[in-house]
């Protein structure tokens, strides 16, 4: 996976759900490298339960040495979303990087799924990853032709019937395997463009504000966004035209680029008992 492409620096990262978490790791990954981000995401007013905002992004964006433009945006609604790559294009003349990282999850059986919760996870993961893949694809044929090395990154898991991982939380593993159909079609579908599309999963649970909404999950076990930040900067500085249509797990594509020292990733240093992350045999 060599590449002539090693740094971000100048390259427009447009990224959902970019107000916290992984996300927000992965845009400030970029931003050390001096990429313009564009920071996509539905919370502008601070939420005691889940901290941070396309405010407290976009300051974290600057600090870290990019430029950032923080749009609020429902992505399940393709005007807002239309909007938004119009307001990327307008500040910095293009997109070269999509980064389909806004996600819902509800990890409950048929009977405790209100069709409300199914409707949010479809609409949010399978629309607004496709919903965004379209509206930035013009641009993204652009970025190909000027040689920008154009990359769409899904946060998601690689496929597989199994059904263990469906039989207790159906509706959100369809939901996520959406995406996942999205890296498999879309990767296929854009070859000819010279633009790449992968999915980027972690091997462990990762210590997130929404992860801790969900009971029992110690956070201590995690490990930190940055793993993801780290894997997702060495798969969109690869060339495009080369590494497309995988399905990478986080601390595998490390390893394999010589990162040897995963304990600095843990929230808890020398933990051995870290928690499992979905999808992942």
């Amino acid at each position: 996976m060599t590449s002539q492409y090693t740094s971000l620096k100048g390259k427009t990262i447009f990224i959902t759900g970019g107000s916290r978490g992984i996300g927000l790791a992965i845009a400030e990954r970029a931003a050390r490298d001096g990429a313009n981000v564009v920071l996509v995401a539905k919370t502008t007013e601070p939420n005691p339960k889940l901290p941070g905002t396309l405010v407290t992004a976009a300051e974290a964006v600057r600090k870290a040495g990019g430029e950032a433009l923080p749009v609020p945006t429902d992505i399940r609604d393709e005007d807002a979303v239309a909007a938004a790559v119009q307001a990327a294009v307008a500040r910095f003349g293009g997109i070269d990087i999509l980064v389909n990282n806004a996600s819902a999850i509800s990890l409950t059986p048929t009977d405790a799924t209100p069709m409300k919760r199914f409707d949010l996870m479809f609409g949010v993961n399978v629309r607004g990853t496709y919903c965004c893949t379209q509206a930035c694809l013009a641009e993204l044929i652009k970025s190909a032709k000027a040689g920008r090395n154009p990359h769409v990154l899904n946060m998601s898991p690689p496929l597989s019937m199994k059904p263990h991982w469906f039989q207790n939380h159906v509706a959100y593993t369809m939901a996520k395997y959406g995406m996942s159909e999205c890296t498999l079609g879309h990767a296929a579908e854009f070859k000819r463009h010279g633009i790449a599309v992968n999915s980027l999963w972690p091997r462990t649970a990762i210590a997130t504000a929404a992860l801790q909404m969900i009971p029992g999950i110690d956070l201590n076990k995690c490990r930190k966004p940055e793993i993801l930040a780290d894997a997702a900067h060495v798969i969109l500085t690869s060339d495009a035209k080369k590494v497309t249509g995988n399905f990478f797990i986080d601390d595998t594509l490390l390893g394999e680029h010589g990162v040897k020292d995963f304990d600095r990733y843990a929230v808890v240093a020398g933990t051995k008992d870290l928690i499992p992350d979905f999808f992942v045999d």
